[in-house]
């Protein structure tokens, strides 16, 4: 097949979650294509974050605010000069009207459509879904992080399966150096004052993250390792976002008298973030909603024995490696926590299940298939129609 000229939108790449996606991505198709033309649409500081790339990836800079109406039409207006194949848009938030190729898209989740939406109008739930629909019918084609995502596009949107494939997401490769060293365990113990077991979480602070609940299982558990006279020093770290927007959360925790026994990191790069998996005893992840959920995997990586909830993609992407708990019951994550530590048998299956599991996921294997697509989409001219935000 000729070359042909795809540009990637990397605007969200400083995002959480889905500018893990856009790394990974073009990082691979670094590796794997040498042949066709890749343009970077976004700003050149966020190119630079990638790293070093071959020479047929070229930046397209972008200098107004990502979210601004400036940055919506320098967006439009850099893709038109550009004469691209087609134009990958990596994540359901904001296709300009009228692009002047087809697009590609990658659904991560439906958690606007759901959740979040009851704190809207119901006007504005109403414009939000029909943009969204008309945004997703436009799409060449749909990639859809997991099967339960791609099954939600096609219930709620109406949007045919043969639009939809499922290309899975894959831990970032930075998580893949071994486990700690005894440099890596003095690092924490200086840095963070970590000389204790504890229990992690990490990832988003928002409320299907279900994190609530999560400090209130770890008092219960707390309470019942004091009956075992085990564990009597047992923390539970968390690590994710600022916690200003989070009130309620620093109220839970005093409530539960867990207060000198919890703590919060807020954000940790990743090349400490892997120290912490690596070191926990249990990583504990009860969210309501994930449209695929990668902070299980890493621990897997890890060795690290996982609890998660038993809904939305997260079976999917565990598969029999983890623990599943019902995320809405405060006792059954505690009884899983509880009977994950003191059970060692358990804990050395889980472990050897875990790397398993981890290793089904693959950025290779996932971008081999975007790439087959790319290829689809450019060479059948297949039709698109250009539509409008879905923000």
């Amino acid at each position: 097949m000729p070359a042909v000229k795809i540009a990637i939108d990397i605007r969200r790449m400083t995002e959480f979650g889905v500018g893990t996606y856009i790394r990974n991505v073009v990082r691979t198709l670094g590796r794997l294509d040498r042949e066709n033309k890749y343009l970077l649409i976004g700003s050149p500081a966020k190119v630079e974050e990638i790293g070093a790339l071959p020479p047929n990836f070229h930046t397209v800079p972008l200098l107004a605010p990502d979210r601004s109406f400036q940055g919506y039409r320098e967006f439009r207006t850099a893709l038109q000069g550009l004469s691209c194949d087609l134009v990958h848009i990596p994540n359901l938030f904001s296709v300009p009207r009228a692009l002047p190729c087809p697009y590609v898209m990658t659904v991560h989740d439906m958690l606007d459509h759901m959740s979040r939406t009851r704190e809207r109008s119901g006007l504005w739930r109403s414009f939000h879904f029909q943009m969204t629909k008309r945004v997703l019918a436009g799409a060449a084609r749909i990639f859809a992080v997991s099967n339960f995502t791609r099954n939600e596009i096609e219930k709620l949107f109406e949007i045919p399966s043969d639009r939809v494939e499922v290309v899975y997401n894959a831990i970032d490769e930075r998580f893949l150096h071994g486990h700690a060293s005894a440099a890596d365990r003095d690092l924490i113990a200086r840095r963070y004052q970590v000389t204790y077991p504890f229990l992690l979480y990490a990832g988003r602070i928002s409320p299907h993250k279900n994190v609530v609940r999560m400090i209130e299982a770890f008092s219960a558990l707390k309470t019942e390792l004091e009956r075992d006279q085990a564990y009597p020093d047992l923390k539970l770290i968390i690590i994710g976002d600022d916690l200003s927007g989070n009130p309620d959360l620093r109220r839970t925790v005093v409530r539960s008298g867990v207060q000198h026994d919890v703590r919060f990191l807020g954000f940790v790069p990743i090349e400490v973030l892997r120290i912490f998996y690596d070191e926990a005893k249990i990583f504990v992840f009860p969210s309501l909603y994930e449209g695929f959920g990668l902070p299980p995997l890493e621990a897997m990586v890890h060795g690290t024995p996982v609890v998660t909830s038993n809904v939305s993609s997260l079976p999917e992407v565990v598969g029999n490696a983890a623990v599943l708990v019902n995320p809405e019951n405060v006792f059954e994550i505690m009884r899983a926590l509880h009977r994950t530590l003191m059970d060692r048998p358990l804990r050395d299956r889980m472990k050897e299940r875990g790397y398993v599991q981890a290793a089904k996921f693959s950025w290779e294997t996932s971008v081999r298939r975007i790439l087959e697509a790319y290829g689809q989409v450019a060479h059948r001219g297949q039709p698109h129609a250009g539509q409008p935000a879905a923000d």
